[in-house]
């Protein structure tokens, strides 16, 4: 049966995955987002839904301390004796545990791992103990070391070992450990998550080692893939389904334009198939678009998302900077009220209400409200990658439009329109190529201008983690008098 790749579009990094019965949970890094971790559900493997966050609670994780591409990131999801368990690490802080019988329910705060060092950390329970891999090397310059855990407290439980150092095409991460048969396998990342990605895996018939690496390594890497539809595949994580068949869910890259994405690394699923004891991913060990394996149901549609404005809460796909002020984000009946700070897109915290882009083409319309009282205050939509390469489309003083581009340290406004009084509803309209803004007036909507997307691809940016998000944007230059009131919010 065909489907289509990415399971999950635009930003949505480092999948990890497991099964319960008939039923599938992923979960994908969220870096300096919150709420943190998004965790999926799904019945097929190709149509998923979003049910919860992991990371739930802001104060038990200083965000406000990490930079742009830093925070939460390589989280694995297992279950053990009826409980989940996600594992991540958080820059400058290490390693966590979080666990939930629930994933759609409430998460518990975090188990600090504080003698574990490395990150893209991995949990994997036999016997009813649990062992924990890290890319920490001991003694060699790049290794994965294993050793066993207690799950309630984080301390180390006996010796710790180095077990593989990997194929040699350095940056080794991401290891995730399975018992499979007769063999235990590591599956690892290797090549660093850009054009040189890829993923190996070695075996060995004890968990300690020693491991031997496939003879066919790398699995999976479309580095060598002269058609370009996808790009630095790698980071999986291995899954069996209902029907004995095997799967790895990974990351990956669609190009934009040229050698470009502004979505950041996307959720891609590749069938697995067993020779000599080896799994091979796909038919070519590449990564496709269009790819066709054993499913269960065809894949569905994905949904549009229209904010629910009879909801008083916030739906799990909305996300925040940092540490929010949620007295800066209220719900209430028919309207979301955001309270402008000081705080610019060029500022670690701002009043900034985003979702993750649906796909290259999508649309996304808001209707609000604003009274600007001094020059500098706004209230609009943003596309953000950084704080230093962001668009914005805003409503400031005397009822002015601007559309301003900020890429690293230039500033350019790129069009401007003085709009009625009133309600303004927005609109932006997205390609591979292009971001263009409009307003409505007339009865019909009027374009504002438009941005190349290349000012927001990561390769433009040069070191970036994430993807572009769209949201909600609202700044003062003093004491806010006027709330950003937003009737309706889409996006397609």
């Amino acid at each position: 049966m065909q489907y289509e790749n990415p399971i999950l579009r635009g930003f949505h990094p480092d999948p990890s995955i497991c099964r319960v019965g008939e039923d599938y949970y992923l979960v994908v890094s969220s870096f300096e987002y919150f709420p943190g971790l998004p965790i999926y559900h799904s019945r097929d493997l190709v149509s998923w839904r979003q049910i919860g966050n992991c990371l739930q609670r802001a104060e038990e994780f200083p965000l406000l301390e990490v930079g742009d591409s830093g925070g939460v990131w390589a989280p694995t999801i297992r279950w053990h004796e009826g409980v989940f368990y996600v594992t991540a690490t958080l820059e400058k802080f290490g390693n966590f545990i979080v666990t939930a019988p629930d994933p759609a329910g409430t998460w518990s705060s975090p188990v600090w791992l504080k003698e574990i060092g490395g990150i893209d950390p991995s949990i994997y329970f036999e016997d009813g103990r649990a062992y924990y891999c890290t890319n920490e090397a001991l003694t060699s310059p790049e290794a994965i070391s294993l050793e066993e855990i207690d799950v309630t407290t984080g301390r180390i439980i006996g010796q710790r070992k180095e077990i593989w150092s990997g194929t040699g095409a350095h940056f080794l991460e991401a290891p995730h450990v399975y018992r499979i048969g007769s063999w235990y396998y590591l599956m690892v990342a290797e090549g660093g998550t850009f054009f040189t990605h890829m993923e190996t895996i070695a075996r060995s018939a004890s968990l300690w080692g020693p491991y031997e690496s496939c003879p066919h390594n790398p699995i999976l890497t479309n580095m060598c893939d002269p058609s370009w539809q996808v790009q630095c595949a790698g980071h999986a994580d291995l899954v069996e389904d209902t029907q004995g068949n095997w799967w790895a869910v990974h990351l990956g890259t669609r190009l934009a334009r040229r050698t470009m994405t502004h979505l950041g690394r996307e959720t891609f699923l590749t069938p697995v198939t067993w020779v000599d004891g080896w799994p091979v991913c796909g038919q070519d060990r590449k990564a496709k678009l269009l790819s066709e394996g054993p499913l269960t149901a065809p894949q569905q549609p994905a949904q549009p998302f229209i904010a629910d404005m009879t909801r008083t809460d916030w739906e799990p796909e909305w996300i925040f900077l940092r540490r929010p002020d949620m007295a800066n984000f209220r719900r209430v009946p028919g309207a979301m009220l955001l309270t402008p700070t000081a705080q610019t897109m060029c500022d670690p915290v701002p009043t900034f209400a985003s979702v993750r882009p649906a796909d290259f083409d999508c649309v996304t319309d808001a209707t609000f409200s604003f009274d600007a009282q001094h020059e500098g205050d706004e209230a609009g939509l943003a596309i953000r990658l950084d704080r230093q390469f962001h668009i914005t489309c805003t409503l400031g003083y005397d009822n002015v439009m601007t559309l301003a581009l900020q890429a690293e340290d230039i500033h350019h406004t790129v069009a401007q329109a003085t709009l009625p009084e009133g309600e303004v509803r927005l609109r932006l309209a997205a390609d591979r190529e292009r971001y263009s803004f409009f307003y409505y007036s007339d009865g019909e909507y009027v374009k504002l201008g438009s941005v190349s997307t290349r000012f927001l691809a990561t390769e433009f940016q040069g070191r970036c983690f994430t993807g572009t998000v769209i949201g909600l944007y609202t700044a003062c230059v003093q004491t806010a008098e006027a709330c950003m009131r937003v009737t309706a919010f889409a996006h397609c």
